[in-house]
């Protein structure tokens, strides 16, 4: 109890702030919080980066066979993070609140979830090939997507069961102790993905497969740890998190389905939406698929950075709500939005800057096409970079709606923003108007920002509402 007296002081002493010193101090406090999350991202980045990397010197058919395995594996797992993103809200609500009973059932029981939701995606990522050829990619780049997707099948369960850890550990203020884990993980994962790749050490050469296996042995590693974490080490400890871990809490599993099943939807829509640009850059050829790989990295950087930040922007506004303070949940979203376009347009520029060099990192000098798809990629690159900023803005916005418990209304702008919008604009200019992928990534480009503008005014509409509450 210790910990949510200390926060609760905390969240007073803003509350008597005023004016520019209130939003200095939010400021503040969603860095400080926001900080070990991002970290914690670009650690997994880093080791996601390792990994493109080593598959790349393999040859621009591994990549493009990495592109589409990709687009089958995340799709799913991006399904079974939206229905575990429910646990976030709750817990943070709860601990603003106080009620460190709810803090505790919303970890196991978001820990039964996440194993059951892992089963359906393993069974979608073993049949990865068939519903490639079915899409009409060409079978010698499905059948290397399929070799990926072997490998990664076996990490699926200890990945979510991670993410329960980690968003309950940032919903009660403490992220560190997986940013510490990740960061052991880096090294572990490059000589892993290495070893396995290229067959060292004895083991035989295992090529996607191997870039698979490894990360599912990664991911292996990072649950057990945070499981050590919160049954040894304070304040987890003390908290009893792990009380009556096999009852199994049916009203509080409807809860977090009706609350993350439209977060399910609605990531799902928005990948769907890349997926689909993948599956087009492959209709164009094999050149437009490996350069839309390399950007759709460079994108999904600079997403998972701000998705850092989404994830802290959910934690104070649920703290906000806990303690029945709409000032402060507006305080929280709007400045949230501020930090995180700002660090993104930061980080977009420099990508302008150094487009060329990025994509020479992805493509080995023997691959085929080297320089067509080098130039491509940078090309794309530059569309990606201002694709990010708004990318940003709405994942933040709709971190802010996910700590208000609002899912179903951001569940039917997705789908008019990246359905209606996103895909079908991107499929006119891409094949009918012929201007290929960079036609493709204009698409996408447009149904986000108009994705990220409708979020922004619903948060600020519901803001409002509280602050006149009051």
């Amino acid at each position: 109890m210790d910990k949510i007296t200390e926060m609760a002081a905390t969240s007073r002493n803003l509350a008597t702030r005023k004016g520019g010193s209130q939003l200095a101090g939010e400021l503040s406090e969603t860095a400080k919080l926001a900080l070990p999350m991002v970290l914690t991202q670009v650690g997994q980045i880093a080791m996601m980066t390792t990994d493109v990397a080593f598959i790349g010197h393999i040859g621009a058919e591994a990549l493009a066979g990495t592109a589409l395995a990709s687009r089958i594996y995340l799709g799913s797992f991006t399904a079974g993070l939206g229905l575990l993103a429910s646990i976030a809200p709750l817990t943070a609500q709860a601990f603003g609140a106080g009620n460190l009973a709810v803090v505790r059932r919303s970890l196991c029981t978001g820990l039964w979830l996440a194993m059951l939701v892992s089963l359906p995606i393993i069974a979608f990522a073993l049949h990865g090939e068939q519903m490639l050829l079915v899409l009409g990619q060409a079978p010698v780049t499905a059948r290397l997507a399929q070799r990926y997707l072997f490998g990664l099948v076996w990490g699926v369960a200890p990945a979510l069961c991670f993410q329960v850890i980690r968003i309950s550990m940032g919903a009660v203020n403490r992220p560190e102790p997986v940013l510490w884990i990740t960061a052991a993980a880096i090294p572990v994962n490059a000589v892993l993905v290495y070893v396995l790749i290229n067959g060292k050490l004895g083991v035989p050469r295992l090529e996607l497969f191997g870039a698979g296996l490894a990360t599912s042995l990664v991911n292996c590693g990072m649950f057990f740890s945070s499981l050590w974490f919160v049954r040894v080490r304070r304040p987890f400890r003390d908290y009893h998190l792990f009380t009556n871990t096999l009852s199994f809490d049916w009203p509080l599993m409807r809860q977090l389905i009706i609350v993350g099943g439209p977060i399910s939807i609605a990531s799902l829509i928005g990948f769907g939406a890349t997926s689909a640009a993948a599956l087009l850059a492959g209709l164009v050829s094999t050149t437009a698929l490996a350069a839309h790989q390399i950007a759709l990295q460079v994108a999904v950087i600079l997403f998972l950075i701000s998705f850092g930040i989404s994830m802290a922007t959910a934690v104070r506004v649920g703290h906000a709500i806990g303690r029945d303070d709409g000032f402060a949940v507006k305080r929280a979203g709007l400045t949230a939005l501020l930090l995180g376009v700002a660090t993104i347009a930061v980080l977009a520029l420099a990508v302008t800057v150094v487009r060329f060099e990025i994509a020479k990192l992805f493509i080995a000098d023997s691959a085929g096409n080297t320089e067509a798809t080098i130039g491509l990629a940078a090309k794309l690159l530059l569309i990606a970079a201002v694709f990010s900023i708004s990318d940003a803005a709405q994942s933040i916005a709709a971190g802010g709606l996910r700590g208000l418990k609002d899912t179903r209304v951001p569940l039917l702008l997705a789908g008019v923003s990246h359905g209606l919008i996103g895909f079908c604009l991107g499929y006119v200019l891409g094949l009918k108007l012929s201007l290929g992928v960079i036609g493709v990534w204009i698409g996408l480009s447009t149904g986000t920002a108009v994705y990220a503008v409708l979020l922004i005014v619903r948060f600020l509409k519901l803001a409002n509402m509280l602050v006149r509450k009051r």
